[in-house]
């Protein structure tokens, strides 16, 4: 029963480290719009095309999460450390005024796009969100290669960005 017991934690916890990490974006988080500062809606795919040839992170966050604004000065290191990398930051905040002075209070330097119907919607469960901050990291080639890691994760992050440089 021990052997089976066994076999079975394993299999769970391969199943459950491959499902959380993608390579790529579906096409359903692709398509998806996004609210840009401007007032804009931009699909996510053209965002990314943007950023072709450099290593993006992506910090998906809102200016209500304690968890997200207790990181920022870690997000400003790594910055600092990292100056050739993009930023682009993907708010799950429900109105435009509260995301937009979340920027200017933690001075947030990058991109800033707006999901239009929050952690729960279409944009959150493409990505797989269950948890913010929730940081993605993609290379220069456009691919995914840290899809699911957050603000306890930090060593992870900044070896992965070393690895890419």
């Amino acid at each position: 029963m021990k052997k089976i017991f066994a076999l079975f934690i394993a299999f769970v916890a391969i199943s459950c480290t491959n499902a959380q990490q993608k390579t790529a974006f579906s096409k359903e988080a692709l398509s998806e719009t996004l609210l840009s500062t401007d007032g804009n809606q931009v699909a996510f795919k053209d965002i990314l095309k943007k950023y072709k040839g450099k290593t993006v992170v992506v910090e998906v966050w809102a200016s209500w999460c304690g968890d997200c604004v207790k990181v920022m000065p870690k997000i400003k290191e790594l910055q600092a450390n990292n100056p050739n990398v993009a930023y682009v930051f993907i708010s799950m905040d429900k109105a435009a005024d509260k995301w937009k002075t979340g920027i200017e209070k933690h001075e947030l330097k990058g991109q800033h796009f707006m999901a239009n119907d929050q952690m729960k919607g279409v944009f959150g469960k493409a990505i797989d969100l269950d948890w913010i901050p929730r940081y993605i990291i993609i290379d220069k080639k456009g691919k995914i290669v840290l899809y699911r890691a957050i603000e306890t994760d930090f060593d992870k992050i900044n070896e992965t960005l070393k690895k890419l440089k």
